[in-house]
């Protein structure tokens, strides 16, 4: 067959000048010069082959008897190929899988340069960020996958109760005191923690003013009763949740790896070191000193705010998002790194013959810092008009190298809360009276899908550049 052309290999199959061809059953007669109007493309390659093998390095199959050239592929999505070769642009319909499109017109040959414009912000921006087609529906969808994924733990933990004494009752327990909400019991807790909470916060703040500052006989200023008093009951019920937690946890040897029960230890820990160092320093003269680490430990009580986590959905979300956030929070740190060196420069070069408080350059990375940030506390303030130039463009630069990362933070947030919630409401759906015999209902379809797509989208930021774009090269140079 060698050095044969098309028109004789096929015989009769090119008397009308066109091509007969047949897509996973979806058969289609096109016209040569249509297809030609497009010469890298697949299809157009076609016209050009001089052998059957040729062909079939182009087509699945061939049928010397039919004429017709065979492609294994997705009939669904080929009269948007057809749509192509008719009008000379594609579009994306929003119901489409982006990358069995992306794949699919890359086999053909098209680049995605021929995306009209109607259609190409939106393609290229699902293409880029796989896990939000639309926010709302994306972030269900991402949502459904990773409370999946928490809501098989909290069942793998549900059942390591069944195999311990006292299952039944040791896990009652532990719903009751680790899912606000779960049940009356657990709500009267829920409530009862936050009240000694805020009421531990409310003491120390008090016990720092000067109006409930009592003095002994020797004038040496000691903590109000009172205080005392809603300290040590607050220390009381805090410990109490923690050994509570502790006995009945489903796994003892992985308890503090648990950020809230990392919380619960940290606010009970200073109150207790305080104690000890004092009982240490009143037996021994010479550790008088230590009496100043006992101060620096009181302060650390301020970290009793954080227990709130455990029974606000928000201030959860707020910890995953920060965690999940690192490289958008290190981008605002470098971005206001920049413009803090930079203005500080700026400053001081102009404001350092006229202003004393700019007079150093570590002196101008706090103005820096303050103007970026939009604080302004207005303690150093440039003189000239120059240096009031550079202030005005240090604080709108702050502006817009705060917004756009924010804007990113936002959206994770959303996205946790929404996962946190769907959780929330699972877990209290759960009974567990008769044991475990089911996980609740979740769309597993879309819990699958979504990790097919975290893979395809892995698999697509691998190779950059798609044969079809080096086609598209050749031909313009």
């Amino acid at each position: 067959m060698t050095g044969q052309s098309l028109e004789e290999l096929s015989g009769a199959h090119f008397e009308d000048n066109a091509i007969r061809i047949n897509v996973g059953g979806f058969k289609k007669r096109l016209l040569s010069d249509l297809l030609s109007r497009f010469p890298e493309t697949r299809l157009a390659r076609l016209l050009r082959c001089q052998s059957k093998e040729s062909i079939l390095e182009l087509c699945d199959d061939y049928d010397d008897n039919e004429k017709e050239f065979y492609f294994d592929r997705n009939p669904a999505l080929f009269p948007y190929v057809l749509n192509f070769y008719n009008t000379g642009r594609l579009h994306v319909m929003a119901e489409l899988c982006i990358f069995s499109f992306s794949q699919e017109i890359e086999y053909w040959g098209i680049n995605e340069f021929f995306i009209d414009s109607c259609c190409s912000n939106a393609y290229h921006c699902r293409k880029m960020e796989p896990g939000r087609d639309d926010w709302d529906d994306k972030s269900d969808e991402g949502s459904t996958a990773s409370s999946f994924d928490e809501l098989l733990e909290f069942y793998n933990d549900a059942t390591k109760f069944d195999k311990q004494p006292l299952g039944s009752m040791r896990r009652r327990i532990w719903l009751m005191l680790d899912n606000p909400g779960y049940s009356i019991a657990s709500r009267i807790i829920s409530v009862l923690s936050i009240l000694v909470v805020l009421g531990s916060i409310a003491t120390m703040c008090m016990n720092s003013m000067v109006e409930y500052t009592l003095y002994d006989s020797e004038g040496q200023p000691h903590e109000d009763l009172r205080f005392e008093t809603v300290e040590h009951f607050g220390i009381g019920w805090f410990t109490f949740e923690l050994i509570a937690r502790f006995s009945v946890a489903p796994d003892l040897l992985h308890f503090f790896e648990h950020p809230l029960n990392l919380i619960d230890l940290v606010s009970i820990l200073p109150f207790y070191l305080t104690l000890i160092i004092n009982l240490v320093a009143e037996s021994s003269p010479a550790l008088a000193n230590l009496g100043r680490v006992a101060q620096v430990l009181r302060l650390m009580r301020i970290f009793r705010i954080l227990k709130l986590a455990r029974h606000s959905t928000g201030l959860r979300s707020l910890g995953a998002t920060l965690k999940n956030s690192y490289k958008e929070v290190g981008l605002l740190l470098l971005y206001l790194a920049v413009g803090v060196s930079f203005f500080s420069v700026m400053a001081y070069t102009i404001e350092k013959e006229e202003n004393e408080a700019l007079t150093t350059i570590p002196a101008c990375w706090w103005w820096a810092t303050v103007s970026m940030t939009t604080v302004g506390y207005g303690d150093v303030v440039p003189g000239s008009i120059a240096g009031k130039l550079t202030a005005s463009a240090c604080i709108l630069a702050g502006i817009l190298v705060v917004v756009l990362p924010i804007t990113l933070i936002f959206n994770k947030f959303s996205l946790f809360y929404k996962r946190q919630k769907q959780l929330e409401i699972a877990m209290r759906s759960c009974d567990f009276d008769e044991g475990i015999k089911e996980v609740p209902s979740v769309n597993l379809r879309n819990y699958y899908a979504h990790k097919v797509k975290s893979l395809m989208a892995s698999l697509s930021n691998m190779s950059r550049s798609s044969p079809s774009e080096h086609s598209l090269n050749e031909s313009i140079n």
